[in-house]
C-alpha cells in the first residue's frame, strides 16, 4: 500500500472551501478543548484542596446580635458566656470565637510587609481571629512553636483596630516571609506600625477565599489572638466529639439561646457542618467543570459530524473516480488509505492552527482573568484527541468508499 501525497493535495485544492472550513473547525475545537481541559483540571484540583480543618467533626454557627447598640465590653461578656455554655455541652469537644473560617468564600485579609514603611507588600495573608482554643477547635496541626496563652487573647470591638504582638502563621506564609526556614521569633507587619512576632506555625491552613485571585497566595494565613467582638455578630466554630456531630449541631443553638434570646441564628443555614461549607464554596467550580465538559463533548461531536458529512459528500462525488481506480487495480485498502491520508492532512492543518489559537486564547485569559498559563501537556492531549477523532470520524465513509465496485467506472455521472 503506497499512498502518493501529491494526488491527495491536488484533490484538496479542488475543494478549498470545504477543506478550509473543516481545518478551521478542527483548529477552533482544539483551542477551546485544550483550554477547557486546563480549566477543568484546575477546578477539580480546587475541589480536593486540604483546608487543615478536622472537617468531619467541626461546624460553624453564624451568630448575629439582635441588639447592635451594646458596648464592646457587653458583647465580650456575652461571647465569653456563650463559649462556656458551648464547651459544657456533652457532645462538644471545644469551641472558639472567630471572625472567619477556612473555605468561607471570602473574608479578612491583609497585606504583609517586613518593615512598617515598606511600600510594596511582601505578600497577602488571610487573617483569622480566635482565642487560645482556636487551633484545637479547628483541629489544626501545630508543627512548630506554641499555642496562644489565655493572657495573650485581646478583645477587639467593631470600631477598633488592634494589632496583637503575637501571631501564629501557616507554614506557607512562614516560608514566604522567611525562606531560610527560621520564622519562629521573627516579626512582620500586617496592620499599622505594630509588629507581630511569630510564636507558632501550623500546617496546612487554607485561606477563607477560594477565588482565582487567592491562588497566588495559597495557604498563606495568620491567626491573631483576638475575640473580634463585632456588635453585629460573630462566628462560633465548634468541634464535636467523634461521632457526635449531629447531636452537637442540634444542641449548640439551644445552648446559645439559653444564654440570651437577643440573637439571630438562621434556622436554615445558620449552623453548617464542613461538608456543607465545602459544597457551597466550590459550587461554582463544580458548575464550571460540568459546563466545560458539556462544551467539550458538544464541540467534539460537531467536529466529528462535520468530518463525516464532508467526507461522505466527497465520496458521493467521486464514486466514478473511485470505480476507475478500482478498475485499474486499486484494492479496497488503497481506497481506504487514500481517504484516511486525505483527512489526516486536513486534521494536521487544523491542529497546527489550533495550537496557535490555544496558546493565544490562554494568554488572553491570563491577562484578562489572571488565570495560570497552560502547560504543553494539555495541548498535547488535545492534539492527540483531535487527530484520533478525525481518523475515527472518517473511517465509516472511507469504508463505504473502499466498497465501491469497479463497475461504477462504466456508469454515467
Amino acid at each position: 500500500m503506497n499512498i502518493q501525497i501529491r494526488p491527495v493535495l491536488t484533490a484538496l485544492r479542488r475543494h478549498k472551501v470545504g477543506t478550509l472550513l473543516i481545518a478551521l473547525q478542527i483548529g477552533l475545537t482544539l483551542a477551546i478543548v485544550c483550554n477547557a481541559l486546563f480549566i477543568i483540571h484546575q477546578r477539580l484540583a480546587n475541589l480536593s484542596q486540604v483546608s487543615g480543618v478536622d472537617e468531619a467533626d467541626v461546624f460553624v454557627v453564624a451568630n448575629y446580635w439582635a441588639d447592635v447598640n451594646r458596648s464592646t465590653e457587653q458583647v465580650d461578656a456575652q461571647v465569653r458566656a456563650d463559649l462556656i455554655a458551648l464547651r459544657q455541652l456533652p457532645a462538644v469537644l471545644d469551641a472558639t470565637p472567630a471572625s472567619g473560617y477556612p473555605l468561607r468564600g471570602g473574608g479578612w485579609d491583609n497585606f504583609v510587609t517586613m518593615t512598617p514603611d515598606q511600600v510594596k507588600p511582601t505578600t497577602d495573608a488571610a487573617v483569622y481571629t480566635g482565642d487560645e482554643h482556636f487551633i484545637d477547635t479547628l483541629g489544626l496541626k501545630l508543627v512548630a512553636g506554641r499555642n496562644f496563652r489565655p493572657d495573650e487573647v485581646m478583645a477587639m470591638g467593631t470600631q477598633q483596630a488592634i494589632t496583637p504582638p503575637t501571631a501564629i502563621v501557616s507554614k506557607a506564609l512562614a516560608e514566604r516571609l522567611f525562606p531560610d526556614g527560621n520564622a519562629l521569633g521573627k516579626s512582620f507587619y500586617a496592620m499599622g506600625a505594630t509588629p507581630s512576632t511569630i510564636i507558632g506555625i501550623v500546617d496546612p491552613l487554607h485561606r477563607q477565599g477560594v477565588d482565582q485571585w487567592s491562588n497566588s497566595h495559597a495557604g498563606q494565613a495568620l491567626i491573631w489572638p483576638l475575640r473580634a467582638d463585632d456588635s453585629k455578630g460573630i462566628y462560633y466554630i465548634v468541634r464535636a466529639r467523634p461521632g457526635q456531630l449531629a447531636d452537637a449541631m442540634r444542641e449548640a443553638p439551644k445552648a446559645l439561646y439559653a444564654q440570651s434570646r437577643l440573637r439571630i441564628i438562621d434556622p436554615k443555614d445558620g449552623v453548617q457542618d464542613y461538608a456543607t461549607i465545602r459544597h457551597k464554596v466550590y459550587d461554582s467550580d463544580r458548575g464550571m467543570v460540568i459546563l466545560m465538559g458539556v462544551i467539550c463533548a458538544v464541540l467534539l461531536a460537531i467536529t466529528a459530524a462535520g468530518i463525516v458529512g464532508l467526507t461522505s459528500f466527497w465520496v458521493g462525488q467521486r464514486r466514478k473516480q473511485i470505480g476507475v481506480r478500482r478498475a485499474l487495480g486499486a484494492r479496497q485498502r488503497d481506497i481506504l488509505a487514500y481517504f484516511l491520508t486525505e483527512n489526516f492532512l486536513i486534521s494536521a492543518t487544523g491542529v497546527a492552527l489550533g495550537v496557535v489559537l490555544a496558546f493565544a486564547f490562554n494568554l488572553w485569559t491570563v491577562a484578562r482573568f489572571a488565570l495560570d498559563r497552560m502547560s504543553l501537556g494539555y495541548v498535547g492531549i488535545g492534539v492527540v484527541v483531535l487527530l484520533l477523532l478525525g481518523q475515527g470520524a472518517v473511517l465509516a465513509p472511507a469504508l463505504r468508499a473502499s466498497r465501491v465496485p469497479p463497475i461504477e467506472a462504466t456508469r454515467s455521472v
